[in-house]
C-alpha cells in the first residue's frame, strides 16, 4: 500500500502539484449524510447541494453558506463536485461530471459495481485474497437453498442489486432464510434487485466500518466507527439503512485500523487497476473483528450512512482540500481527527423501514440549544410553512464531547426534545460502548417520553 504522506496546515493540497483551492463544492444528494457533509465542507467552502432537503440551508459557523437547489449537478458550477449516494455513482454520474472537465470525489460507473453488484463485489474480494464469508451466488431457489442447508448458521441472504441498505436478512433460522431466498428470487421483495442473491454464512464478532479515501493509487482511513443496523433496541427487528453510531471505536486503535487498511483494502486496488478501474472516492468497509480475524462484509463505494455524521465531525482540518485532492489523484495529507467522541442518535418515521409514514409535522428542532449538537436532516420537506417528515430516516441528532457517555447524553437529550406523532428511535446507541469505557452512562427514555425522564447509572 502507498500511504498518504503527513501534510499539516490550512489549506492543504493547494500547493505545488497539487489541486486548485476549492471556494465552491456540490454536493449531490439529500440525506443526513449529504448535510454532514455541506456541514464539514461549509468549514471552508460554500456549499451548493442538489437536490439536498430544506433542512440543510443555511450558514455555517465559519461564514460559509449552503444553499439547495433543484437544478441538476450537470447545470452547476463549482471547484469539486462531492457524489454522496450510490444509485447516481452506479449510473454514471461521476462519468458523465469528469466528461464535461469537472473535479468529482466518488468512482466511475466500473467501480461502482462495487456496490451495485455484491455478486461482483464478493469475485473482487476472492481475488485479492482478501478475507470474507464464504459464500455462494444464485438466481434460482433450489441450489440456493441447497447452499443454505450445507451453512452451520447464521445465515445471511442478500440481494445482488442496489437495496437501500435494507436488502440484507441476517437470521438463526433456517426456514426464514430459505423464505427470504425465495421472496427475493421472485422479486416479491426487491423487484430486480433481488433476482439475483448471495448466500453467506454468518460471521460473529463485533462489526466496525472503516471509511478509506482512495486517488486510484494511495490510500488514507478516515476514523473508525460502530453503526447499529437493526430498527430495536438490542439488535431486534429488521435491518435498516442504520439506527445510529458513535466514534471512536475502543477496540480498533491506530495499529488495528492500519492492519485493516493492509489486509481489507489494501489488496483491492492492483485488482481495480488490473481491471483498468481508476477508483477516486471513498471505500466504506464494513468488518466484522472476529475470533480469527478480521473479515469484510461488504464494500461500499460511497460515505456510510449514518457514520459521516460521527466521523465527519471530529475531523480536524480542511475537508473540501482533502477530498479535491482524491479527486486530483493526488493524496498526500494524512486526515486528522480531534480527541472527541460523537453519537449519532437516528429518528425515523412510524413504520420504518418496511413502510414509512411521511407527512407528520415535526415539532421541537427550536428546542435544541446544545452548541455541542447538530441536528442533521435526512428526510424532511417544507410544507404550509413548517418541516414535516418526508423518509424513512428523518433526523440524525449528533453530539460531540470528551468522553462517548458525555456524547451519548447530550445527543438523546436532544433527541428527546424532537417529536412527531410515532417517532421511531432506539435507546440503546452507543450505551454498552460508554459502559466499557467507565463513568456515568445515561439510560435514555423511549421517543416520545420526556427527555427529563433520563436517568443515569
Amino acid at each position: 500500500m502507498t500511504a498518504a504522506g503527513e501534510r499539516t496546515g490550512h489549506g492543504a493540497g493547494t500547493g505545488i502539484g497539487g489541486p486548485p483551492p476549492v471556494a465552491r463544492v456540490c454536493v449531490v444528494g439529500s440525506g443526513g449524510r449529504e448535510h454532514a457533509l455541506a456541514v464539514v465542507l461549509g468549514r471552508t467552502a460554500d456549499v451548493v447541494v442538489t437536490p439536498g432537503n430544506p433542512g440543510m440551508a443555511g450558514a455555517t459557523p465559519e461564514g460559509h453558506t449552503v444553499t439547495v437547489t433543484a437544478e441538476p449537478p450537470e447545470g452547476i458550477e463549482a471547484d469539486l463536485f462531492v457524489i454522496g449516494p450510490e444509485a447516481p455513482l452506479v449510473d454514471g454520474l461521476a462519468d458523465r461530471l469528469r466528461a464535461a472537465g469537472r473535479l468529482v470525489f466518488g468512482p466511475g460507473a466500473d467501480g461502482a459495481r462495487i456496490e451495485g453488484s455484491k455478486a461482483f463485489m464478493k469475485e473482487l474480494l476472492a481475488e485479492a485474497g482478501v478475507p470474507t464469508a464464504r459464500f455462494g451466488t444464485f438466481d434460482e431457489a433450489g441450489p440456493a437453498i441447497e447452499f443454505l442447508r450445507s451453512l452451520p448458521g447464521p445465515w445471511v441472504v442478500k440481494t445482488d442489486g442496489l437495496a437501500a441498505g435494507k436488502g440484507v436478512l441476517v437470521t438463526d433460522s433456517l426456514a426464514e432464510a430459505e423464505a427470504d431466498v425465495g421472496a427475493k428470487l421472485s422479486g416479491d421483495a426487491f423487484g430486480d434487485a433481488g433476482r439475483r442473491v448471495v448466500v453467506e454464512e454468518g460471521l460473529v464478532g463485533e462489526e466496525c466500518s472503516l471509511l478509506v479515501l482512495c486517488d486510484g493509487t494511495r490510500l488514507a482511513a478516515l476514523a473508525p466507527a460502530r453503526d447499529f443496523k437493526r430498527v430495536g433496541d438490542g439488535d431486534t427487528g429488521p435491518n435498516t439503512g442504520g439506527m445510529g453510531a458513535y466514534s471512536p471505536v475502543a477496540e480498533v486503535d491506530d495499529a488495528l485500523a492500519d492492519r485493516l487498511v493492509e489486509e481489507a483494502v489494501a489488496p483491492l486496488l492492483p485488482v481495480l487497476a488490473a481491471r483498468g478501474i481508476d477508483y477516486r472516492g471513498v471505500l466504506y468497509a464494513g468488518l466484522m473483528l472476529t475470533a480469527t480475524g478480521p473479515k469484510v462484509l461488504e464494500f461500499n463505494v460511497r460515505f456510510g450512512d449514518p457514520e459521516t455524521q460521527v466521523v465527519l465531525p471530529r475531523f480536524d482540518g480542511d475537508l473540501a482540500a482533502l477530498l479535491a485532492e482524491v479527486a486530483a489523484g493526488r493524496l498526500v495529507t494524512r486526515p486528522r481527527f480531534v480527541d472527541a467522541a460523537a453519537v449519532c442518535v437516528v429518528a425515523a418515521a412510524p413504520g420504518y423501514p418496511e413502510a414509512p409514514r411521511t407527512g407528520d409535522p415535526i415539532d421541537g428542532l427550536d428546542a435544541v440549544d446544545d452548541p455541542a449538537v447538530t441536528v442533521f436532516h435526512a428526510g424532511t420537506r417544507r410544507e404550509g410553512g413548517r418541516l414535516v417528515t418526508a423518509g424513512g430516516r428523518v433526523l440524525g441528532v449528533t453530539a460531540l464531547a470528551p468522553t462517548l457517555a458525555e456524547a451519548r447524553q447530550r445527543a438523546y437529550r436532544a433527541a428527546g426534545r424532537i417529536s412527531w406523532p410515532g417517532m421511531v428511535r432506539r435507546s440503546d446507541i452507543a450505551e454498552a460502548a460508554a459502559r466499557a469505557a467507565g463513568g456515568p452512562v445515561a439510560t435514555s427514555a423511549p421517543a416520545g417520553a420526556d427527555p427529563r425522564e433520563e436517568t443515569v447509572g
